[in-house]
């Protein structure tokens, strides 16, 4: 005779955690999205509408609401039912800004890693451009060369870049705009100084150069190579400037 079959995981003794009514109205309500009751442009029902539905108060409906708006999934017009968005690679990297900023300014190492992450994500994108690169995007490249290499101190910040942007965005892939705009922003101080570091403009503008005949020349591995590099440089270079504060900082 067969013995029985046990179940033989962990036994946890936790108590079964209590959801909140919020919690569940959300949940129900990206379910109906997901399986396309509700397609983007479409609006939700009221909120009386949710409420006589899911039985639970207004203070429920609302609040599951405003986190959907917050994840980028509604949007919410005064004095109009809710309405689903179509997601945006840009919206979604976006609501990644304050706790990516957040992690930047507690822990000493963020910075370290945002620009090794930087390095590798420029780099295979500069190679996606070299490989995918049509006459007008060239152009349009050719085009942010010039301006940068035309632009006041005052212009140089943007003008770099609306540089780096235009390459990724020959990528043919929308996740990667805005992806490596993201990264500038939350580099912040740091890329500043970078950029406006004295003596670098000559540097960057010669290095943009190599990376943009690079692209130019359809030749992937040696732009990925001079984005790798230019960017490399420029991670010492900051280094080299950070020194001396964080010296006397010590003192």
């Amino acid at each position: 005779m067969m013995s029985p079959a046990f179940d033989e995981r962990p036994v946890t003794t936790e108590p079964i955690p209590r959801r909140k009514l919020h919690q569940e109205v959300l949940d129900r309500l990206m379910a109906r999205i997901r399986a396309g009751e509700f397609a983007p442009g479409a609006q939700l029902p009221s909120e009386r509408e949710l409420m006589d539905a899911y039985g639970v108060g207004r203070p429920s409906i609302r609040e599951a609401l405003q986190q959907l708006e917050r994840a980028g999934i509604i949007g919410i017009s005064h004095g109009e039912r809710a309405r689903v968005l179509l997601p945006t690679a840009q919206g979604i990297v976006g609501q990644m800004a304050e706790s990516a900023r957040y992690l930047l300014s507690v822990d000493p190492d963020a910075l370290e890693h945002l620009k090794e992450a930087r390095i590798l994500l420029e780099a295979g994108v500069a190679r996606l451009a070299a490989q995918r690169a049509d006459a007008a995007g060239l152009a349009l490249l050719r085009q942010c060369l010039e301006e940068h290499q035309a632009a006041g101190l005052d212009d140089f910040l943007s003008r770099d870049i609306a540089f780096h942007r235009q390459i990724a965005v020959m990528s043919g892939n929308p996740v990667f705009p805005a992806a490596v705009e993201a990264m500038l922003g939350w580099l912040g101080a740091s890329y500043v100084t970078l950029v406006r570091a004295p003596g670098a403009e000559r540097l960057t503008l010669a290095e943009h150069q190599r990376i943009h005949d690079a692209i130019a020349a359809g030749d992937g591995e040696a732009a990925a190579r001079a984005m790798t590099d230019h960017l490399s440089r420029a991670n010492a270079l900051y280094r080299s400037l950070a020194a001396p504060t964080a010296a006397d900082d010590r003192r």
